[in-house]
């Protein structure tokens, strides 16, 4: 298994990403947006005690719709909801959406969307709306990468750290199918468990580019406080780490929970403790394969007699790419105010 080219969940085709933010002595939050405008198979699995999300139930595997437009992760808590407005009015324009009626614009775009919260990281009333949305959008592209202070990681923070927006793919040769397939993800993290093993100063499982930092600071990684705001003072424990995996791979909406099931498995292999009662951990997963070539592939029966062990090879790739985005998105954060950063605490663990 390798990284794709720009370890990117834009790696995976038919995936663009775009990000909003606002970072200055009153802001600190944005909105990333992963868009599927042609439409993509979509699921969601949400694990953590404190969610805040939109149109997740129509992404249940027995409902009518098959499809998402867009998936909206967004800073703001609640209120970033609105951002997905923006999003809607976006694929709207352009005529992309589920159709209701004889007229080309006569659709509704299917925009599910899930929020963190960093209230605390700004002024009050500072947050994502309809306007993020729409301007995430607009910067999409298929070569976006930009993982730290970005989107919806602008404001995020990760246990004691600064936390942010990451992201991670993987290209393998499948051995049901014998050709290529590429899984990515990205996720912005603001969790209320560490990424950080306060122990060693690294990630809890290896990464590469990284060595053990000095004992020094890895004293000092142990001495910062609990979860910090921008002024310096406690946050209320109220957190959440959201995400997107994708695969190029043509995947039913069942199957689709199965891989977002997976990417809570990385997500708790990246952060612990995870999926607390004050965390919203969300996943989403997405499948870009044309539902032809799904066809194409369960009509031969040598093939479809594997569909399990095939699954199970997406799903061990959306575990790994779920860590490595969850990890990157903190070795790149910077600091904002107070909240200091992995590279800040631990300099000499860049190798």
């Amino acid at each position: 298994m390798r990284s794709g080219a720009r370890n990117s969940i834009t790696d995976v085709r038919g995936v663009l990403v775009g990000h909003e933010q606002r970072l200055d002595e009153q802001w600190a939050t944005g909105t990333s947006v992963v868009l599927t405008a042609g439409g993509a198979s979509a699921a969601v699995d949400v694990r953590g005690g404190g969610p805040g999300t939109r149109e997740t139930d129509v992404l249940e595997p027995t409902h009518a719709v098959q499809q998402a437009h867009a998936i909206v992760l967004t800073g703001g808590s609640a209120y970033g909801l609105a951002a997905a407005d923006g999003a809607m009015r976006w694929l709207g324009e352009r005529e992309h959406g589920f159709p209701v009626g004889t007229e080309p614009h006569e659709i509704v775009p299917v925009v599910p969307a899930a929020v963190l919260f960093d209230l605390p990281m700004g002024d009050w009333g500072n947050r994502p709306d309809a306007a993020f949305g729409h301007r995430a959008c607009d910067a999409a592209s298929a070569t976006e990468a930009r993982e730290g202070n970005v989107g919806a990681g602008t404001g995020a923070v990760a246990g004691s750290l600064k936390g942010g927006t990451g992201s991670a793919s993987a290209v393998f040769t499948s051995d049901v199918l014998g050709s290529e397939v590429t899984v990515g993800a990205l996720m912005a993290v603001n969790s209320s468990g560490s990424v950080i093993d306060p122990e060693t100063g690294l990630p809890w499982n290896p990464h590469p580019g990284l060595r053990a930092p000095s004992a020094d600071e890895i004293a000092a990684g142990k001495r910062l406080g609990p979860r910090p705001s921008r002024h310096g003072t406690a946050q209320r424990p109220v957190n959440t780490t959201i995400g997107v995996v994708a695969t190029d791979l043509a995947l039913t909406k069942p199957q689709c929970h199965r891989i977002a099931v997976a990417g809570h498995d990385g997500l708790a292999r990246a952060i612990r403790p995870a999926h607390g009662m004050s965390d919203g951990d969300t996943v989403f997963a997405l499948s870009t394969g044309s539902p032809a070539a799904s066809r194409e592939r369960d009509s031969d029966q040598r093939l479809a007699g594997a569909e399990a062990r095939l699954l199970d090879e997406v799903c061990a790739a959306a575990a790994d790419v779920v860590q490595h985005a969850i990890v990157r998105a903190v070795l790149a954060a910077e600091p904002v105010g107070e909240v200091t950063s992995y590279t800040r605490t631990y300099p000499s663990a860049r190798e």
